[in-house]
């Protein structure tokens, strides 16, 4: 944003430097990227002079030039050669001397010692148009006798620089998006550094109603939700014309083009206060009323800029008792602008809701001065004063009678916020013990008010302008910035623990050794965006939409909720790589998910109802092998990112003794193995994606998807105590068993029932052979099982290895009613 330096000092003392005044908003938060100086006149009339013709005569070969003899003020009279009809003896005039640069436009020359018609000329005698103070080239300037000759023309003029600061406002500062906002903030800074500011804002005591009982306008507001606080004001017989000098100036040095004198005083308003206004043509508001309400969905509204938009029935807008008028606090529309033809207006200040026009903002791709302090939060309670401010300059600069009295609809008024602020904390924080006169001093001067004091708590009242300062932690981040980051000295000395090793440091280095194997084995890290659209979870009952953690002000629809799983993330990088033909993937992703549980008891706490884990997704799909000389293609499969998963549960050192799995069914997956803890905790799921989900994203190919709770992992893996032994002296024994099961029986399922039965002595549980087909009762399949035992104080014997393999069949049999073969 564009700040005047001279426009600053209209309400300050300021005794400052641009450049010292771009260092001490810097220092407070107010950061100044670069400082332009502007001449209000290109060239700043340097080189040009008053001069007094002492005398004039023809000029011998010419009948319209004359050469004249020009006093400059510096003893010897200059010999100019001047073709001007209306040059004369005695005149007091403006001399450009030899060696000035003059423009016209973009255009420049330098004037030169010449000879014109043989006649030496040392110098330039100017009309306006020439120097940049006027249009008229009838003739030269002739100033008053009262002119001293030798004078420099900018100081006649009283032309000066200006200094354009380019202030960097973030998106908490709104209150500073105005030249009085960066007053109040830079005389804040210079009272603690022991300068009297003597901040003055413009006055609006002298507002008066001429006609009370006038025509004025009326207003209704339909929607208060979206339009707080609306004031109006109607001025009649007022006549536009071209703007004074003054203002054209303040316009002008911050980039603004200025149109006439209604218009100008809007944007003046604005650039001053921080409220954004808008100036109707009282002939457009048909019926006499203006009315702020939505349009239906899908109505047509053609804008300023002549283009025709689509309005959403969430768009606010500013109408008359026939038609919209105006995109309410972002673009005006087309006929409601103020012409030359215009002799009645009615003046608009109000206060609407950030998110509606953020929303309406983004809908219609616009971003305008209104929309920018709008969606950011303006100030409720500004809006008469800048309505009164306006009205004021109106009268002064285009006449008129003011109307009826202000119009001010504010049913619910908002207040003041009210902050507490514990001395102690705020030290804490700062990491100094600042005194506590000088706390309430910058309190004072940042004007928040101190209701009440308590020991070490203050009760404070914050100003409705300061839209990001409502905990307490706000206001010492604004007491620190005010008193000085510099200031906070830090220690000699350093105390810290080099050694200290926390959970997050154990999880980050796990998780690099996980992306390293991941890598290893082909895979390539995605990394994709915590946000995402809630159409995804529209129709999902394994992460139901109303468990989504949605955003207060989303950018757009594809952006409105945080993501319950990595999975559709992933699907995104899948699609997006398979359309550029790389459809053989192995991907897999480290994030964090969340998860809002409505029925959370929210009496625990406001954050009692969200949740956040980190988990790791892993994601295969196409060929495995592709294109290989020694090996023929063979596509991918599910089983072989169940082995991924399994190293990966391995490598972390789970207790496998400590896991189950189970084949379980979900809307995401066509077919699911669920790996939980003996306690029910889910640490991982892995399978097939459903075709319903890969046809939302135009995906053709299975997609074998794992997604595993890094957050328990990490707590299941704290339970795994490193030991070392010597390989044990005594042999493992192998015993093998063909069991004949039904056909719905899992792997799983025989191998959580065998631990169960033996926690000691068996070691390893595995399958080397499925067989479905002939010679087999219908609805059974044999499983060949082999089974690791092993003692490692001595030799198993016979007996209790018969033992052990009875109870497991034993077992096999009740619960599953298994066969041997």
């Amino acid at each position: 944003m564009n700040i005047s330096y001279n426009w600053l000092k209209d309400y300050l003392n300021l005794s400052l430097t641009p450049e010292q005044v771009s260092a001490a908003l810097t220092s407070i938060g107010l950061e100044t990227g670069g400082i332009e100086e502007v001449q209000m006149i290109k060239g700043g009339l340097e080189g040009i002079v008053i001069g007094k013709v002492l005398t004039c005569v023809d000029h011998p070969n010419s009948d319209h030039l004359h050469i004249t003899t020009v006093d400059l003020g510096s003893g010897e009279p200059v010999q100019i050669v001047c073709g001007a009809p209306n040059v004369a003896a005695g005149q007091h005039v403006v001399v450009a001397t030899v060696g000035t640069t003059l423009y016209d436009g973009d255009q420049s020359f330098t004037i030169k010692k010449s000879k014109i018609r043989g006649e030496e000329s040392f110098g330039m005698i100017c009309a306006e148009d020439e120097i940049g103070i006027g249009e008229s080239h009838d003739g030269i300037i002739v100033l008053p006798e009262t002119a001293v000759p030798g004078t420099p023309a900018k100081d006649y003029y009283n032309v000066g620089s200006d200094y354009v600061l380019e202030v960097d406002i973030t998106p908490n500062r709104i209150d500073a998006a105005s030249h009085y906002g960066v007053a109040r903030d830079l005389a804040a800074y210079l009272i603690q550094n022991g300068m009297e500011p003597g901040l003055k804002k413009a006055s609006v005591d002298t507002f008066s109603i001429d006609d009370i009982a006038g025509d004025a306008v009326s207003v209704s507001v339909e929607n208060a939700e979206a339009c707080p606080r609306y004031c109006g004001l109607t001025i009649r017989n007022v006549k536009v014309a071209e703007s004074p000098e003054w203002l054209q100036k303040r316009l002008t040095a911050i980039g603004l083009r200025p149109i006439n004198n209604i218009v100008d005083i809007t944007n003046y308003v604005l650039h001053e206060t921080g409220q954004p206004m808008h100036c109707f043509d009282l002939k457009q508001i048909k019926g006499g009323k203006v009315i702020v309400k939505t349009l239906p969905e899908g109505t047509k509204f053609i804008t300023l800029d002549e283009v025709e938009r689509t309005l959403s029935e969430r768009d606010l807008m500013i109408c008359n008792k026939e038609e919209g008028m105006c995109i309410a606090g972002v673009f005006g529309g087309l006929k409601s602008g103020v012409t030359e033809e215009t002799t009645d207006i009615f003046l608009e200040s109000a206060y609407f809701n950030p998110v509606w026009v953020r929303k309406t903002a983004r809908r219609h791709g616009l971003n305008t001065d209104s929309s920018f302090r709008y969606e950011r939060g303006a100030d409720p309670n500004n809006a008469v004063y800048a309505l009164k401010r306006a009205a004021l300059l109106v009268k002064e600069l285009a006449g008129g009678i003011i109307t009826g009295d202000i119009i001010d609809i504010y049913p619910s008024p908002i207040n003041n916020f009210t902050v507490e602020l514990d001395f102690e904390k705020l030290n804490n924080l700062i990491g100094k013990t600042i005194p506590r006169d000088t706390v309430k001093n910058i309190l004072k001067s940042l004007e928040i008010e101190i209701l009440d004091e308590k020991d070490s708590l203050l009760t404070l009242s914050v100003p409705t302008y300061r839209v990001d300062v409502q905990r307490d932690v706000d206001v010492i981040e604004d007491v620190l910035r005010i008193y000085g980051y510099n200031n906070i000295e830090f220690n000699d000395s350093v105390h810290s623990n080099l050694s200290y090793k926390t959970k997050t440091d154990t999880s980050h280095q796990l998780q690099q050794l996980v992306s390293e194997q991941l890598t290893g084995c082909g895979f390539n890290e995605i990394m994709n965006n915590s946000l995402t659209k809630s159409a995804y979870y529209s129709e999902l009952k394994t992460y139901p939409e109303e468990h989504c953690v949605r955003l207060l002000n989303p950018l757009s629809n594809d952006l409105n909720v945080m993501r319950q799983t990595l999975l559709f993330g992933g699907l995104e990088s899948i699609a997006y790589n398979a359309n550029r033909r790389r459809g053989d993937l192995k991907m897999y992703e480290f994030g964090n998910v969340y998860y809002f549980d409505p029925r959370a008891d929210s009496q625990k706490g406001v954050l009692a109802p969200y949740s956040e884990e980190q988990h790791l997704g892993m994601w295969v799909t196409g060929n495995r092998v592709c294109g290989s000389w020694v090996h023929p293609d063979e596509k991918s499969t599910v089983f072989e990112l169940k082995a991924y998963v399994l190293n990966i549960f391995t490598r972390l050192g789970i207790n496998f003794a400590r896991i189950q799995f189970s084949q379980t069914s979900d809307d995401m997956f066509s077919a699911v193995l669920s790996i939980t803890t003996r306690e029910g905790k889910k640490l991982a799921v892995l399978g097939v994606v459903s075709k319903k989900i890969l046809k939302t994203f135009d995906i053709d190919t299975e997609v074998y998807f794992a997604e595993l709770n890094w957050t328990l992992l990490m707590k299941e893996a704290s339970k795994n105590k490193v030991t070392y032994h010597d390989i044990s002296k005594f042999p493992p024994v192998k015993r093998d068993l063909a069991l004949l099961l039904d056909a719905g029986i899992s792997f799983a399922e025989v191998e959580k029932i065998a631990y169960e039965t033996e926690r000691k002595l068996l070691k390893e549980v595995y399958l080397f052979d499925v067989y479905e087909g002939k010679n087999l009762e219908a609805g059974k399949k044999s499983y060949a099982v082999s089974f690791i035992l092993q003692d490692e104080t001595k030799t198993l014997n016979d007996k209790q290895i018969e033992s052990i393999m009875n109870r497991i069949i034993g077992n096999l049999q009740q619960k599953l009613n298994a066969k041997l073969r």
